[in-house]
């Protein structure tokens, strides 16, 4: 697989406190990889490593299979958790000047700034100060500013902190878009339906080491117990009920359906497919539902950070 960016066996600690044990990720180009943990796990550090805010006691980070090199940091774009734009500086004047220190030209920048200003609607905001922005305006400002230089690598730490729904969805689409043009984005979020929706891999990190990571894909395949969610309607119910119970585990299921059915949630052996209960129920029962329980991100979080608890 071909990797932009590896973190191989990071070690920090601040004073008797470690936050990163041993932990190494993979993140593939042109993917999207999500970063997650509960408060304090050590994912804020580890982006502040690959950004070389800090440096790790041990391991190493590669960038574009080298070492990363201080010069690095023109082909890494961050938007950290905390913002750091200057409040009393107006929004176009400092975009302009941290452009610049990207490697821009001013002629440059100042295209690239009016092409993104425009497509987020927020060229009337050129001569606004960013301490008159909420702070879901000024996040906005921040993203262009960490996209204008078009970097190899995007780094975003809670991107969708501030936004309402409406500009919560626009930047995920530009975050697509980017992935589409070639970007890699490593980033970091508590929001797992924001995973659900933009990773193509993830890693979960708790108390500082790392539990598992992969492609999304794997790792719910990994995680599903061979169980179904049936909707049905019989002569019988009771009777199919028992039968059931007899034959499969099964629970009661809390979808949404047209039909007046008996709705069930029915777990099956590993060995067993869902053809066995398919032909099963055939000949029992009008099946009006028939769908694979998938656990979500949030499913395989909590399950996870539990069970290393």
């Amino acid at each position: 697989m071909d990797n932009l960016l590896v973190a191989e066996n990071i070690y920090k600690t601040f004073g008797n406190y470690t936050a990163l044990n041993n932990v190494s990720i993979n993140v593939p180009r042109a993917s999207v990889f999500g970063l997650l943990g509960p408060n304090g796990a050590g994912k804020t550090t580890l982006l502040r490593i690959i950004n070389q805010i800090t440096m790790p006691d041990r391991g190493t980070i590669y960038l574009d299979n080298k070492p990363l090199h201080p010069d690095d940091i023109q082909h890494i774009g961050y938007l950290p958790e905390e913002r750091g734009l200057y409040k009393s500086m107006k929004v176009g004047e400092q975009a302009l000047y941290l452009a610049q220190l990207k490697g821009l030209s001013k002629a440059e920048a100042k295209q690239r700034l009016e092409y993104w200003f425009e497509k987020l609607e927020i060229s009337g905001w050129w001569n606004k100060k960013i301490q008159e922005l909420s702070k879901g305006m000024a996040q906005k400002v921040q993203f262009v500013i960490t996209v204008l230089h078009k970097p190899k690598l995007l780094i975003f730490d809670e991107p969708f902190s501030g936004f309402d729904p409406v500009n919560a969805r626009l930047i995920k689409r530009e975050i697509l878009q980017l992935k589409e043009e070639g970007a890699t984005i490593l980033f970091s979020t508590h929001r797992m339906e924001s995973v659900e929706e933009l990773c193509d891999y993830m890693a979960l990190i708790h108390k500082s080491k790392k539990l598992l990571d992969g492609r999304v894909s794997d790792i719910k395949k990994e995680y599903k117990s061979n169980t179904f969610e049936v909707g049905m309607e019989a002569k019988n119910e009771p009777a199919l009920l028992a039968e059931l119970q007899q034959k499969f585990i099964v629970g009661n299921a809390t979808f949404k359906s047209i039909h007046t059915d008996l709705k069930l949630r029915i777990q099956l052996q590993e060995n067993e497919s869902a053809n066995h209960l398919l032909e099963f129920l055939i000949n029992r029962a009008q099946i009006n539902h028939f769908v694979e329980v998938i656990p979500s991100v949030n499913d395989i979080f909590i399950q996870t950070v539990t069970r290393d608890a």
